[in-house]
């Protein structure tokens, strides 16, 4: 029987026994392993806790800041009020132009100081498409503005050709020449149909205007200008409509602040002056220059049954 030299790797072929060796090499080897797993551990461990220490330290930092960054974006995040140069500037070169159809430099002013008053983001509504379109849009820097038109077709031009516009047309069912009956047949009806506070997308008072977009009608408006329909001729829609609605939204608001800036121009011609005094009454007349009369309308309670706490007449005008 042959035996194998384990130490060797090769039998002897003499038949003996022998003691089977490890050479010391073995065991240096080993040992050596074991050292360098040892350093690879001790290197894994430091880089661990010196990447948990700056970890900490960032955090620590980070939390520390935090306060103001948060405030600074939020700062970044508040709206902006256009400046009084750039506003100024806009109404210079829009009272300027060679458009016979404009409003004077006073009359725009009137409106840029309200909405410059008005905290944004500022709710605007307009009556009419008209040669200020895109000077109101600009006006009112990060509010919101919102123009109703009677004319379908040019209101779709218009928001084609800006896209940034927000306009709608609707439908007026009133004549000029129906003025006294519309504005009687309202008074009648102020307990009910044509109440002062009341949500006009369920009205069928003939005066109100029930089919705006419905979300109009939840807008709170801070500031609303009353520049169309035309109302020159009998046939025509008259402003009666407009004024009443602008009328009955700035009593019916319901947050926001309580008062509303209703502007009504061409306030020399005598429909739209003597409606302005029968909805948005003589006693909230703030100022009357030139063709722009400018109200400022109060909320009021949901029982109220009347427009006006006074009956005076209207004063008298040169314009007629």
């Amino acid at each position: 029987m042959k035996t194998t030299n384990l130490a060797n790797g090769y039998g002897n072929g003499n038949g003996a026994t022998k003691l089977i060796l490890l050479h010391p090499y073995v065991h240096k080897q080993g040992t050596s392993n074991r050292l360098w797993l040892l350093l690879l551990l001790l290197c894994f461990l430091t880089l661990a806790f010196l990447g948990t220490l700056f970890h900490t330290r960032d955090s620590i930092s980070t939390i520390s800041t935090l306060p103001a960054v948060v405030a600074a974006a939020s700062a970044s995040a508040r709206p902006t009020i256009m400046s009084e140069a750039v506003s100024m500037a806009l109404i210079h070169y829009a009272s300027n132009s060679n458009n016979t159809d404009k409003m004077t430099h006073t009359d725009i002013k009137q409106i840029a100081d309200a909405l410059r008053q008005c905290s944004p983001p500022c709710n605007f509504l307009v009556f009419g498409l008209t040669h200020e379109t895109l000077l109101w849009r600009a006006l009112n820097h990060n509010g919101r503005t919102v123009f109703i038109d009677e004319n379908r077709y040019y209101a779709a031009y218009v928001e084609e050709k800006y896209p940034e516009i927000e306009a709608y047309d609707v439908q007026y069912a009133t004549r000029l020449s129906e003025m006294p009956e519309l504005i009687a047949a309202a008074k009648e009806q102020a307990k009910n149909e044509c109440r002062p506070v009341q949500n006009l997308l369920f009205s069928e008072c003939k005066l109100g205007l029930n089919d705006l977009p419905n979300q109009l009608y939840e807008v709170d408006w801070d500031v609303i200008l009353v520049d169309g329909p035309r109302g020159y001729w009998p046939e025509a829609p008259g402003r009666m409509a407009a004024i009443f609605t602008a009328a009955v939204l700035a009593r019916s608001k319901k947050g926001g602040t309580p008062r509303t800036h209703v502007f009504v121009h061409d306030f020399n011609m005598k429909v739209d002056r003597i409606t302005s005094f029968e909805f948005l009454c003589r006693e909230n007349l703030v100022k009357w220059k030139e063709q722009m009369a400018h109200f400022v309308v109060e909320r009021m309670d949901s029982a109220a049954s009347h427009f006006c706490r006074s009956s005076r007449p209207p004063p008298p005008s040169a314009a007629v």
